[in-house]
C-alpha cells in the first residue's frame, strides 16, 4: 500500500468530503479550491465560498455564515469557524500527532515517498563535461543537481539509469589533441595545454585549420588520428570521474558521442529529415534545418547540422544520441543542461519534433559565479573542483578544531556538505554566487547548520530509551506543533520536487525543518520531563531524525551522529 498519499491529505479528503454531503458540489472543485491559510490563526484549511455565492446569486459571507451551522467537531476536526467569505477548518492536533508518528516511526526513512516510479524506468543524462580539463566549480552544479534527482527517482521506486555523454570528437577535443603533439600527458596537465592552445590560436588563426583537419580525419576513418583522439579523451573522463566519485556523484553509463557518428545514425537521421522537405543545402554546402513555424528567433531559425565539408556538427550527433535515449528511457527521460544552451534546445527540440519523438524533461541551470564573474576554462579563470575540495575540507577541519574535534572524515562529510548544499539551495535558473565562509557556517541557511540539528537530536537519542506507548495528545506546545505540521509535509515537498524537478525545495525544506527543530529544542525540554511527556517529545524527535536524514540523503549530503 502507497504511503497515506501525503499525511494532511488525509484531513484535506476529510473536509472535501463534508462539503460535499451539504453542498453538493463535485469533490475535484471542493478538494481544488480548498486552501492553507496564510496565517496558522485562520484555521489549517479555509473554504472559499465565492463558487457557491455566483451560483446562488448570494454575498459569499451570507453563503459561509450560513454553511457553517452544518459543520462539526470530529475525530479528525476540531473547530470550524467563518471568517468573512471563508470557512475555516481546524484539525484535529491530537489525531495529526498520531497518524504522522505512527507512519514516520514504522516506515523510519522510507516516509515521504509515494512508490509512484515502482515498475517504471527513469534515465538522467547530467554532468556530461567536455572531456578537455578537470572540472571547475562551475560545471559542478549540473552533476550536483542531477545526482539529486537520481536520488530522489529512485526514492520514488523508479529504476534508474544514469548516462554520462562523453563529447569525444568535437572542436574542444581536436584542440587539446593538437596541443598535445602526440606525446603521453597526464590528467593534471590538459586544462594548461588547453588555455594554451586557445591562446596560441587567438594569435596565429592559421592553426585553426589544422584543428578542422584533425577533425575531417578522425570523421574518414583515420585510425592514428582517432587513436589520438580516444586516448585524450580516456585520459580525461577517468580523471573526471574520480573527482566527482570522491564527492559521491557516479555513473552508470558513458556513451561516447564517437558512437553515433560511426555507427552511421547520423547518416540515418539526415535521409530522414530529408522527406519532411524541411533540409537543404546552404551556399556554403552544409546541411540546414529549416525550423521556421517553430516560434523560434528569426536568426535562430536555421539549424546547421554539417560543416561544408560533409563532416557533422554536435547537433546532428546529438540528434542520433537523444533518439538513442528515448528508446532507453521507458518513462521519464531528463536531461540537465546549463542556461547557456537555452536556444540550442529550442532549436533541438524542434528538429525532435521533425522526426516525430518527444523531447527529454529538460532543467536548466545558472551558473556558479566567481566574485568577478563566469568561470571559463577556456579564458583560464576557474577554481577547479579538485582544489577547491581540498579547501573546503581544510576549512572544515578548521571550525572542528575551534570545537575541538580533530575528526578528519568528519571534516570531510562536513565541507563536502557545504559544498553541495550552498550550489543545490539555490532554484536552477537563478545564479550561485558561491562563498565558502557562509557555506562552512554552523549557523544560518548552511549544510553544518542541518548537520549538527540532526547530530544534536541523536544526542537526545543516546541519552534515553523510548518506549512503545506514545500518548500523542501530550504534543500540544506551539513549537511541538509547528515540527509536527513541518514532518508531515515532507511528502508533498518530495511529490512537488519530481513534478519540477527543483532539487532546492527539498534543500531549502531541510533548513526550514532544522530551524523548527531547533526552535522546539530550546523551548520544549525532553530528557527532564516526566515520563509520558519525555516519551511523546522523544517520539517526536525520533521522527525528526529519520525526515531530516532522508532529506539529506535526497541532497546526497551525510547526516553525521555526531559533531
Amino acid at each position: 500500500m502507497l504511503l497515506i498519499l501525503i499525511i494532511m491529505d488525509v484531513f484535506k479528503q476529510h473536509i472535501t468530503t463534508l462539503i460535499r454531503k451539504i453542498t453538493n458540489l463535485p469533490e475535484n472543485e471542493i478538494y481544488t479550491v480548498l486552501e492553507t491559510p496564510p496565517n496558522p490563526s485562520f484555521g489549517d484549511y479555509s473554504f472559499p465560498c465565492f463558487l457557491i455565492a455566483s451560483k446562488e446569486k448570494k454575498s459569499p459571507k451570507d453563503i459561509a455564515n450560513n454553511l457553517v451551522r452544518y459543520f462539526h467537531p470530529d475525530s479528525y476536526i476540531s473547530k470550524v469557524e467563518c471568517k468573512g467569505a471563508y470557512i475555516n477548518f481546524f484539525i484535529n492536533q491530537a489525531k495529526l500527532n498520531e497518524i504522522l508518528l505512527k507512519e514516520i516511526l514504522k516506515r523510519k526513512y522510507n516516509f515521504g515517498t509515494s512508490l509512484i516510479g515502482k515498475n517504471k524506468k527513469a534515465l538522467i543524462e547530467h554532468t556530461s563535461i567536455n572531456p578537455n580539463a578537470e572540472p571547475h566549480l562551475g560545471r559542478v552544479r549540473n552533476a550536483l543537481i542531477g545526482d539529486s534527482l537520481v536520488r530522489l527517482l529512485k526514492f520514488l521506486g523508479y529504476k534508474v539509469e544514469v548516462h554520462y555523454y562523453v563529447n569525444d570528437i568535437g572542436k574542444q577535443i581536436a584542440m587539446l589533441v593538437l596541443a598535445a603533439k602526440n606525446k603521453k600527458r597526464k590528467f593534471k596537465d590538459l586544462i594548461k595545454l588547453y588555455i594554451q592552445i586557445n591562446k596560441d590560436i587567438e594569435k596565429n588563426p592559421e592553426l585553426e585549420k589544422k584543428v578542422f583537419e584533425l577533425l575531417n580525419k578522425l570523421e574518414h576513418g583515420n585510425r592514428k588520428v582517432r587513436k589520438q583522439f580516444n586516448d585524450i579523451v580516456g585520459i580525461c573522463v577517468k580523471g573526471q570521474s574520480s573527482i566527482l566519485k570522491e564527492i559521491g556523484i557516479n555513473y552508470n553509463y558513458f556513451d561516447y558521442e564517437s558512437d553515433y557518428l560511426f555507427n552511421k545514425d547520423c547518416n540515418k537521421i539526415l535521409k530522414e529529415l530529408a522527406k519532411t522537405n524541411k533540409l537543404f543545402t546552404d551556399e556554403q554546402n552544409r546541411q540546414v534545418l529549416d525550423l521556421r513555424g517553430f516560434n523560434l528567433p528569426q536568426d535562430s531559425s536555421f539549424f546547421v547540422l554539417t560543416r561544408s565539408d560533409g563532416t557533422s556538427l554536435y547537433g546532428l550527433r546529438d540528434l542520433a544520441y537523444t533518439i538513442y535515449k528515448i528508446k532507453h528511457a521507458k518513462d521519464r527521460n531528463i536531461i540537465v543542461l546549463g542556461e547557456d544552451q537555452k536556444l540550442y534546445y529550442a532549436q533541438f527540440r524542434a528538429a525532435l519534433n521533425l522526426l516525430s519523438h518527444k523531447a527529454p524533461e529538460i532543467v536548466h541551470y545558472s551558473f556558479v559565479l566567481l566574485n568577478e564573474g563566469k568561470m571559463s576554462t577556456r579564458a583560464g579563470n576557474v577554481v577547479l573542483l579538485s582544489n577547491f575540495m581540498e579547501e573546503i575540507t581544510k576549512k572544515a577541519q578548521d571550525e572542528l578544531e575551534k570545537r575541538k574535534n580533530k575528526d578528519n572524515k568528519l571534516a570531510k562529510v562536513i565541507g563536502y556538505g557545504a559544498l553541495k548544499y550552498s550550489i543545490i539551495k539555490i532554484s536552477p535558473e537563478k545564479n550561485v554566487i558561491f562563498n565558502p565562509e557562509q557555506a562552512l557556517s554552523f549557523e544560518g541557511d548552511s549544510a553544518p547548520y542541518i548537520q549538527y540539528s540532526y547530530a544534536r537530536a541523536n544526542s537526545i537519542l543516546r541519552k534515553a530509551k523510548l518506549t512503545k506507548k506514545i500518548n500523542p495528545t501530550l504534543i500540544n506546545k506551539k513549537e511541538e506543533i509547528t515540527l509536527i505540521k513541518m514532518l508531515a509535509d515532507f511528502p508533498n515537498v518530495v511529490n512537488k520536487t519530481a513534478r519540477d524537478l527543483k532539487p532546492n525545495y527539498i534543500a531549502n525544506y531541510a533548513y526550514d525543518l532544522a530551524q523548527k527543530f531547533n526552535e522546539f529544542y530550546h523551548n520544549c525540554p525532553v530528557l527532564k520531563e516526566n515520563k509520558d511527556l519525555r516519551n511523546a517529545r522523544l517520539a517526536l524527535v525520533l521522527a525528526f531524525t529519520y525526515v531530516i536524514k532522508t532529506a539529506l540523503n535526497l541532497l546526497g549530503i551525510e547526516a553525521p551522529l555526531k559533531m
